[in-house]
């Protein structure tokens, strides 16, 4: 009897334990909504609901005042085989600027972060503000500052270094000439691509722990160069997919430079990238489930990057499910 009374009293203490558990993970469940709830307000309002329906425009015909109509995939249909313009110069030159910047921008990124991790905190602080500080430039004094170099007269800073240095002998109207339009832009680009992601890099690299460099050292490590590629980059593959990420959705989405520079559209469509096109359908000609449309395509083509990027800078388990499970066992 004393035993059975014994595993009674076990029982009831574990069912009062597990009760207790239940009540604890609901009140942390109640706080954690409760954390997370402003956040993913502003996500619905501004990113997840413009997303729907900009899906669902993309199969209406809408002009922005009559009522949307259904016209199913033909909106789809008229980007692949009736848009010259999209197969012709869009695509081609977003698909241009977004390799170079893109990949160019993060590479210089992290190249970039390295050195400066090499330096002294202040020096490296100076500098880091100087590189990013690009990346903060609104669109105005980026315009500004641009045009006065490529202006297309003698005064133009470009055209008056070229003269000097007897390079050319009249000056080139750099920006309504289509052989420069797209270079111009592509350099633009990398100037201001020093953003969000080139600071995650200067974060991975100066948290690195040091004694993997005193190890590695040891293990017969002896340059910077072979720290870099041995330790660095593994140990900081969080930072450099972020930065990644970050420098695609850049690339794809960077249509201002464009607009702020030579208008919409581009002059012979030389430099008019995916955003500027969704911009000259959407906001001036008010063909608005078209530029849904083509909005989606941009989509699809960054997160078809991103899933890259993610696959070639994720870790990935050697053992899997079964072999976890297996071990537990």
């Amino acid at each position: 009897m004393a035993l059975q009374a014994k595993k009674t009293e076990e029982t009831n203490k574990i069912k009062t334990r597990r009760k207790r558990n239940k009540i604890s993970r609901r009140e942390n469940n109640w706080h954690g909504w409760l954390f997370i709830g402003p956040y993913a307000l502003i996500f619905s309002i501004f990113i997840l609901i413009p997303v729907i329906l900009a899906v669902i425009l993309s199969f209406t015909n809408f002009n922005a005042i009559q009522f949307p109509k259904f016209v199913g995939f033909l909106n789809y249909i008229t980007i692949l085989t009736n848009d010259a313009e999209f197969m012709k110069y869009v695509l081609p030159n977003t698909i241009i600027y977004a390799v170079v910047v893109g990949i160019g921008g993060y590479v210089l990124s992290f190249l970039l972060a390295w050195a400066l991790c090499n330096l002294t905190k202040p020096v490296r602080t100076v500098f880091a503000l100087i590189l990013y500080s690009p990346s903060m430039t609104t669109g105005v004094a980026m315009t500004v500052l641009w045009k006065v170099i490529f202006s297309g007269d003698q005064s133009g800073l470009l055209n008056s270094w070229l003269m000097e240095l007897g390079v050319i002998t009249e000056p080139v109207i750099w920006l309504t000439d289509t052989r420069f339009l797209l270079p111009i832009v592509i350099i633009i680009g990398l100037w201001s691509s020093m953003g969000i992601g080139f600071l995650s890099m200067i974060a991975g690299i100066l948290n690195t722990d040091a004694s993997l460099y005193e190890a590695a050292s040891i293990d017969g490590v002896s340059n910077r160069f072979q720290e870099m590629f041995y330790i660095t980059i593994p140990q900081m593959k969080p930072q450099m997919l972020f930065a990644a990420v970050m420098a695609i959705v850049g690339a794809f989405q960077n249509g201002m430079i464009t607009s702020m520079l030579v208008g919409n559209p581009s002059p012979g469509y030389a430099s008019q990238l995916l955003v500027n096109h969704i911009e000259d359908y959407g906001f001036l000609r008010y063909e608005m489930g078209y530029a849904a449309a083509i909005s989606v395509v941009l989509l699809l083509i960054v997160q078809f990057f991103s899933k890259g990027a993610n696959l070639l800078l994720t870790d990935k388990d050697p053992y899997g499910k079964k072999g976890v499970e297996e071990e537990d066992e």
